[in-house]
């Protein structure tokens, strides 16, 4: 689906990657990114949030938190991240951004706590009961600082993914503002959610969910409460076109991520001012009953979208415009050790040959390698750094 976007808009990273994989430079199974233009794009989005006021973070858990990565959303103009989890503040923070967001979507395990905030000091800390509220203020207690707490809050016609439920009954929100400020070590500083904004599919367009009129109801009853400064923390599928719409709602704080790299649902559907900057490369292992086996380990199809044909370029010298293959990636019941391209007719793939896929990666959740390719945009290709999904160095070739 993706890659219809990226042969289209973004064709010289395609053959860039290509040719560095047959030089031997990138591995299989790895997750590319054009740093020129994640950089880019990071500039696009933060200019934006910079006029509506917003505060803008960046997640990098769909690029594998990578460290390449990070440096060109910074270079971009925005210095700071939310960490979907420890391993993501680990790695951003490594990577030399500040730490502004933690406990969402993830909360802070307890014995986690003292520590995240002595290593971090996050400016911001969602917590979703009162026990995590305790935690998080005790630990920045003992760090030495006042810890601003950001309430998760939920209410009936809320949407959430399975799995992402819990907060605090946004009824209730004024109670809890004064119950987190009450603590000794933390204080009450806004309310958050997720997803404040969706792809529909049936309209093709990013439209607001009851969360964020919930979000707006809260902020309004915490004003008539004579709260005032309150953060309104408002993620999901963030891209430059969407800030206005959240600002509008009373947002503060926007947290962009497929969108510093391009691949939004919307991103599919129109010309938006972010270009496509990743893409999967992997690798053809061997022949079998007329199908190319390629190496897995990162396929990802992300499931916001129902079943679509799989595509990838094909062949051992850079193209764009020719060696599109059919390709059947197993279920995710399976391990997807490999993946299987037609390789029937004409210039069939042959072992070595290089396969590029299009995907909204998750990185972080594959075993793929992440590569940060520098210098596409100038004709000067080169790779800086191969990773982990944790942001490490990998021993690669070894």
């Amino acid at each position: 689906m993706f890659l219809d976007v990226l042969r289209r808009r973004n064709p010289a990273f395609i053959e860039a990657a290509m040719a560095l994989h047959q030089q031997g430079k990138i591995p299989a199974n790895a997750y590319v990114l054009d740093l020129d233009t994640v950089e880019r794009n990071a500039r696009t989005l933060s200019e934006e949030a910079h006029r509506l006021g917003l505060k803008i973070f960046a997640m990098t858990k769909q690029v594998g938190r990578s460290s390449s990565f990070c440096q060109a959303v910074k270079r971009g103009g925005i210095d700071r991240s939310v960490a979907v989890d420890m391993a993501c503040a680990r790695a951003t923070h490594n990577a030399g951004l500040k730490v502004a967001h933690l406990g969402h979507l993830q909360q802070i395990a307890r014995h986690e706590a003292a520590a995240a905030a002595r290593t971090f000091e996050p400016e911001f800390w969602t917590v979703f009961n009162d026990t995590k509220a305790a935690e998080a203020a005790a630990g920045a207690k003992q760090a030495g600082y006042r810890q601003d707490l950001l309430a998760r809050i939920r209410a009936e016609g809320d949407t959430f993914y399975r799995g992402h439920e819990g907060g605090f009954d946004a009824n209730d929100v004024v109670a809890v503002a004064d119950r987190l400020d009450a603590l000794d070590g933390g204080r009450f500083a806004g309310i958050t959610t997720f997803p404040a904004l969706l792809f529909d599919h049936e309209t093709r367009k990013v439209l607001p969910t009851h969360n964020l009129a919930t979000l707006t109801k809260a902020a309004e009853a915490l004003a008539r409460a004579g709260r005032r400064g309150v953060e309104v923390n408002a993620p999901g599928t963030n891209s430059s076109v969407m800030l206005a719409s959240l600002a509008q709602a009373g947002a503060t704080q926007c947290e962009p991520g497929n969108g510093l790299h391009g691949t939004t649902a919307l991103h599919v559907m129109e010309d938006l001012p972010e270009l496509p900057a990743i893409l999967y490369l992997t690798e053809v292992s061997h022949l079998s009953g007329g199908k190319a086996y390629c190496f897995g380990g990162g396929f990802y199809i992300d499931p916001i979208f129902p079943d679509y044909h799989v595509r990838a370029i094909v062949g051992a010298e850079p193209t764009t415009t020719a060696a599109l293959r059919s390709v059947e990636i197993p279920p995710p019941s399976a391990i997807d050790y490999y993946a299987m391209i037609d390789a029937t007719g004409p210039n069939a793939p042959k072992p070595g040959d290089t396969a590029v896929f299009g995907f909204r990666g998750q990185a972080f959740v594959t075993r793929a390698y992440v590569v940060g390719v520098s210098g596409i945009s100038k004709g000067t290709p080169k790779v800086k750094t191969i990773e982990n999904g944790f942001g490490e160095t990998a021993s690669w070739p070894v």
